[in-house]
């Protein structure tokens, strides 16, 4: 037999060898484990009593329906979106994510370049439209954007609110 054959035979002896030693040992440990007495268990909780209420209400008027009475009729005659206004792009985004980034004028026009949350920059004038308030701009001013914003009044009908959004120092 050559050197080459018997080398590699001698190691597989060797490895098998070490394999032959009894597992004695494991199985007494793994019966010791098991004839060991179980930690005790944490007593249950104590259940809370809660105070009952009863709902006494059922004769008032359902707060999620409109009010009835003069101002649910004078609030009709206020300010309203306009539902067949085409909405524009910068209309998806909340006011306060969006951030003036400069100016560009032409003549007496002046336009702003508002910065949206996707990175686009947008250029917008008095009459365009911002936010998810059906805000519209009012004034263009260097600093500055001013626009008047249609929010609900809580009884039916809306009411404007004035708001602007500075220019981006950064």
């Amino acid at each position: 037999m050559t050197l080459s054959r018997a080398l590699p035979l001698g190691l597989c002896v060797l490895l098998l060898a070490g394999c032959g030693r009894g597992t004695a040992d494991l199985e007494a440990w793994v019966a010791e484990v098991k004839n060991r007495p179980p930690p005790p268990l944490d007593p249950l909780p104590v259940m809370q009593q809660f105070e009952t209420f009863e709902y006494a209400a059922q004769a008032l008027r359902d707060p999620f329906s409109p009010p009835v009475g003069d101002r649910a009729t004078g609030a009709a005659t206020g300010p309203r979106p306009d539902p067949d206004r085409r909405k524009e792009t910068l209309e998806t985004f909340p006011l306060d994510s969006l951030d003036m980034v400069g100016t560009l004028g032409s003549g007496g026009q002046l336009w702003a370049l508002v910065l949206a949350p996707d990175r686009v920059v947008h250029r917008v004038r008095p009459g365009n439209y911002l936010g998810q308030n059906d805000g519209r701009i009012t004034a263009v001013y260097e600093d500055r954007i001013e626009l008047v914003e249609l929010v609900p009044d809580g009884a039916g009908g809306w009411q404007e609110r004035r708001a602007s959004i500075a220019l981006d120092e950064q």
